[in-house]
């Protein structure tokens, strides 16, 4: 579901503003609205992050960003608390903006992303807080950009090692 909401963002919303979205998710809206948050890349290699509301009109889907800002503006990314499963977020521009993502995944994805496209177009010193850097680095195994197939891999393995040792007789 979500590869045809990113589909239908990229070929309705940011292909006609000549913007490469990068990635999205979900995030908490007023009322019964959905909203997206967004990263894009302009042609001239400038990281935008948008709040995107998503508008359903006569059977149609229609996206309006109704917020935006630049990630080189972006001072810091607080994740509350590192060491519990919450959804919620802040992102320090020149103002706070108080965010909750569908799930914690999500947010974990949205910061893992803003990261990496800080390093490959800005290269300045983000501040990620509050995040469990486990999850957080991209290199880890529980980060979610399609290595799915890896961390079920490691888990069996790990698994049937247990049941090795479980099953060893004891002298």
């Amino acid at each position: 579901m979500s590869s045809l909401v990113k589909e239908d963002l990229a070929k309705r919303l940011f292909g006609p503003r000549r913007r490469r979205l990068h990635e999205f998710i979900e995030v908490e809206g007023s009322g019964a609205e959905r909203c997206y948050l967004c990263a894009a890349v302009t042609k001239s290699e400038e990281v935008e992050i948008c709040m995107v509301k998503h508008l359903r009109v006569d059977r149609e889907e229609k996206y309006e960003i109704v917020e935006k800002w630049f990630l080189k503006d972006l001072e810091m990314i607080d994740g509350k608390e590192a060491d519990t499963d919450n959804p919620y977020f802040d992102m320090h521009f020149h103002k706070v903006y108080n965010l909750e993502a569908y799930s914690c995944a999500s947010k974990y994805t949205f910061a893992r992303t803003l990261n990496k496209l800080n390093e490959m177009y800005l290269k300045k010193d983000l501040k990620i807080v509050n995040f469990d850097d486990t999850y957080l680095n991209d290199d880890s195994i529980w980060s979610s950009n399609n290595r799915d197939c890896l961390v079920l891999m490691r888990i069996c393995f790990y698994a049937s090692n247990l049941l090795c040792l479980s099953l060893c007789p004891l002298s």
